[in-house]
């Protein structure tokens, strides 16, 4: 009797190191479910990438396990690989926006089981320069800090590390001046942060019209913030931001299948919450319902 194969890719310092002692469990389940399971810890970054495109068509279901970027690594390593198989996911991050957008639990082992015994569901993906991404691309203020933050200030705090993070640098805003083009539209201007995502959750907080988005539709929600001129400003943007409501002035919303960014000076882009490159031109365009992804299965 022939028992299907499952690649199961892991980081296993992501969060507080939570999957350990529930490995054995988790790869119970994938046998339960009639699968010869390889277990493959990953060992530094881009780890997970390299292995999936090396021998991710060997086998007839992946699975991965650990934070947004580990996500990241294991869905641009199967479309780098043309690799054709559905994916289960199990968050073990700090923040694990995605998951939560697709109602994944934080139970890993009602995730696990999800993850080989759910449905499959096709989702967008994102093209940067030619980078795929899984739900979020972003430059300006607080982009740096994800991968900049300590790994033990993620574990011990979650998302608040990064806004603890961020708020250290208030006094330092930079900002960039960029024309965006989103089908026909334009915006130019000075501004402090620009966000492309698919995603309801970002930074493990609601995004603005976060519950009009579909992640499936073949279009990515666009932030834009605008550089505030004066304290008056400054708490007018933050007050868009915290009730996620966009102005128009300050705080620019808008859907669009693919985006362009023109800047003044290379800047700097994070990528699902790791360090993306520094470019002057950016394009991004939607790959609509790329990667099949186990969510819960309807009854």
């Amino acid at each position: 009797m022939y028992r299907k194969k499952c690649l199961f890719v892991f980081n296993p310092h992501s969060g507080k190191e939570q999957i350990k002692p529930k490995l054995l469990q988790i790869i119970d389940i994938f046998t339960k479910a009639g699968y010869d399971v390889t277990a493959y810890p990953t060992q530094a970054r881009e780890d997970g990438y390299h292995k999936v495109i090396a021998d991710g068509k060997y086998y007839d279901h992946i699975v991965c396990s650990g934070g947004d970027g580990t996500l990241d690594e294991t869905v641009s390593g199967i479309l780098k690989g043309k690799i054709d198989t559905n994916l289960g996911y199990i968050p073990a991050g700090s923040t694990n926006d995605f998951a939560h957008s697709l109602g994944i639990p934080k139970d890993m082992i009602k995730a696990a089981d999800i993850a080989v015994n759910g449905e499959p569901a096709l989702y967008d993906i994102g093209d940067l320069n030619g980078t795929t991404f899984v739900y979020v691309a972003a430059f300006g203020i607080f982009t740096d800090v994800s991968y900049q933050t300590d790994q033990g200030l993620k574990n011990m705090l979650g998302h608040a590390a990064y806004i603890l993070e961020g708020a250290k640098r208030l006094n330092q805003v930079k900002t960039y001046n960029v024309k965006v083009t989103a089908d026909d539209t334009t915006y130019e201007g000075n501004w402090i942060y620009g966000m492309v995502s698919n995603s309801r959750y970002v930074g493990g907080m609601k995004i603005l019209n976060g519950k009009e988005t579909e992640l499936d539709d073949g279009l990515f929600e666009l932030t834009l913030v605008k550089a505030p001129k004066n304290p008056i400003e400054w708490n007018e943007t933050l007050g868009c931001l915290i009730l996620g409501e966009a102005d128009g002035k300050n705080v620019i919303t808008t859907r669009s299948s693919k985006i362009s960014f023109e800047f003044e000076n290379t800047a700097p882009w994070t990528v699902d919450g790791e360090y993306g490159g520094e470019y002057k031109e950016v394009t991004i365009k939607n790959l609509k319902r790329k990667v099949a992804i186990m969510v819960k299965a309807r009854k």
